[in-house]
């Protein structure tokens, strides 16, 4: 007998196209798939989406216009319950309407009478303190709670929550894994594919690099600018810019670009990769790289995850928390890089980059391992609960 479906809902920073939020869909859409799998159970998602066409288009689950009340109340109504999550949420630093949406979503969920998940989420900074009881109110009845970091949990804390009640956990784009292989066995193989794509490269080791805008005189670029070129001096490279957010950071790509044509030593290669739109297109690019250059923390995350070696920029504490899991530091801050640190570090990961990969694997193994605990704890209260 097969059993009835039941819907749930998922809300957050979806339908943007932007390739750290639709990773994190990604990864939520295939952690929920194997967890109700195994306790043979029957989901169907649904994703609020400002694309509602291209979401389903593609990811192949229904999904719901975000800013259409009366069909997300609908849908929500229908529905078993409602994540949120995961992905930066709960900040006022990009606005100070974002906070206010979804804890609307998550208020309506409670109002119907449905169970609310907080999914791996990174909370703040929330700079507007009469923020803090609404969340605090809100939160209170969600019947479960996961954050991505410990500074997250404690600043749920501090709002007046019980820290006992909240698991911290990994980022779930932790659990993505590449288009074709099951969650469960696909580990990443970065040392495996070295030895192929030097092949396939002629030669040359390929840098990825993810930069977005960040200071206003652009001295984080430029900084990066200048240590790349001076690596190029030293190793044959192929400088590989993966834009994470569109169209934004294929600018910011383009101004390193800039300064690096024309410059760069004879046999560099350079290229924008402007079509991996799906996030397990994305993931494999990061895979084919020796070692990545990030800004973006989901293009860390991606790296991570590949057991591709990594240097983060730090722009957002996010950056720091993250690296500190991998037992990593950031090479800097965009308004103090240098580029000669970017030359060093990046010369010094392609050298050894099998001893980063050993001395990382263990953290690596658990964060992916842990990133599956959000999706594991709802099925089986939906399971119980059904």
């Amino acid at each position: 007998m097969v059993a009835t479906p039941q819907t749930i809902i998922i809300s957050g920073y979806y339908g943007f196209r932007n390739s750290g939020d639709e990773a994190v869909l990604q990864s939520i859409l295939i952690a929920l798939r194997e967890h109700a799998g195994v306790a043979g159970l029957a989901l169907e998602p649904v994703v609020l989406s400002i694309d509602p066409e291209w979401t389903t288009a593609t990811y192949g689950v229904k999904a719901v216009h975000r800013m259409k009340l009366g069909e997300v109340r609908k849908a929500i109504a229908q529905s078993a319950g409602l994540i949120s999550g995961g992905g930066s949420l709960l900040q006022d630093v990009t606005s100070g309407k974002t906070i206010p949406y979804y804890l609307g979503i998550l208020k309506l969920a409670q109002w119907l009478g449905k169970p609310t998940f907080i999914y791996a989420q990174g909370i703040g900074p929330v700079n507007r303190k009469f923020f803090h009881p609404m969340i605090k109110s809100i939160f209170r009845k969600c019947a479960y709670i996961s954050v991505r970091d410990e500074q997250s949990r404690q600043l749920l804390q501090a709002m007046g929550l019980q820290g006992e009640g909240i698991e911290v956990v990994p980022d779930p784009v932790m659990g993505l894994t590449l288009a074709g292989t099951s969650g469960l066995a696909d580990t990443g193989t970065g040392s495996a594919q070295a030895a192929g794509r030097l092949q396939k490269d002629e030669g040359q080791f390929t840098i990825g690099i993810s930069v977005r805008y960040w200071e206003s005189s652009r001295r984080e670029l430029d900084a990066i600018a200048d240590g790349l070129l001076q690596a190029c001096a030293a190793e044959s490279l192929h400088l590989r810019f993966l834009p994470f957010h569109h169209p934004s950071d294929n600018e910011a790509s383009r101004y390193v670009i800039e300064r690096l044509e024309g410059k760069a030593a004879q046999g560099t290669t350079i290229s924008l990769c402007e079509d991996a739109l799906h996030p397990q297109q994305m993931l494999q690019e990061v895979a084919d790289c020796d070692v990545l250059i990030g800004m973006r923390l989901h293009s860390l995350i991606y790296a991570a995850g590949r057991r591709v070696p990594l240097l983060g920029v730090s722009y957002d504490p996010k950056i720091d928390h993250f690296l500190a899991r991998l037992h990593c530091r950031p090479i800097g801050a965009t308004a103090t890089l240098k580029g000669s640190e970017v030359t060093t570090e990046v010369l010094h990961l392609l050298r050894e980059g099998q001893a980063w990969r050993n001395e990382r694997e263990p953290y690596i193994s658990a964060l992916v391992e842990e990133a599956g605990a959000p999706a594991r704890h709802i099925v089986e209260y939906l399971r119980h609960k059904g």
